[in-house]
């Protein structure tokens, strides 16, 4: 199965190189498709570096318009079978998408996975963000009947081509809730598995903030009448 990775970036000359590094040294069949969303600090100077590498796609957009709106710019550039996200950070350690891989070639039954950052008893977190966190995933289980642990993940890997014909709008942070409800509507089962996470503070230049989670949450809400609607009719 090779393996399509979405590398969504901003402002994250840090951490960048180091990601790229990380994600190149999985040792499985994959292409490394890094979107930059408008960087400004140094970033695109870094990636550039790595246009002539082989199985490296660089994408450059020249407006910030968040990382909804790279994900659906990466997505159009996918050859694998199957497509997950690594944000650009040191949040997420990448060895964890090999084993999710694993997970995904021993049961082929398996259409999307998510690493649950919730299901590791060690990993630490902020506490506002484990509030809002938990808060959008107790939601999501509500309003759809579900037992799921982690909906905000970035690790999400799905087969592409489920994940490419999921009818995608959304530009910022709300992309987490919005490719989940699109499984959910479709009837695709999520399976999860338990990841290593390292939570980032906002001097560490972490970028999401409070306006994000009402964004999200707004998003969350309108779908649902928006499914009643439909249903309904």
């Amino acid at each position: 199965m090779k393996l399509s990775i979405i590398i969504p970036v901003y402002n994250e000359k840090r951490t960048i190189s180091r990601i790229i590094e990380k994600v190149k040294n999985i040792p499985i069949e994959k292409e490394i498709i890094i979107v930059d969303d408008g960087s400004t600090d140094g970033s695109r100077k870094i990636i550039e570096k790595y246009k002539d590498e082989e199985d490296i796609k660089i994408v450059l957009k020249e407006k910030n318009e968040g990382k909804g709106s790279a994900i659906r710019e990466g997505l159009k550039y996918i050859s694998g079978d199957i497509v997950v996200i690594q944000d650009a950070d040191m949040e997420y350690e990448p060895m964890n998408i090999l084993k999710m891989v694993k997970v995904m070639e021993k049961n082929r039954n398996i259409y999307a996975l998510y690493g649950s950052r919730f299901l590791n008893k060690k990993n630490k977190f902020i506490f506002v963000s484990f509030l809002a966190n938990r808060f959008i995933t107790f939601l999501i289980n509500i309003l759809y009947l579900k037992k799921l642990t982690d909906i905000e993940t970035c690790y999400k890997m799905i087969k592409s081509d489920i994940f490419c014909n999921l009818p995608l709008k959304t530009n910022g942070f709300e992309i987490e809730v919005e490719i989940t409800i699109n499984l959910l509507k479709r009837n695709i089962k999520i399976v999860e598995y338990p990841i290593d996470y390292t939570a980032r503070r906002t001097f560490q230049g972490k970028k999401i903030k409070w306006k994000d989670g009402i964004t999200t949450l707004f998003y969350i809400l309108k779908s649902r009448f928006d499914l009643r609607k439909n249903e309904e009719k």
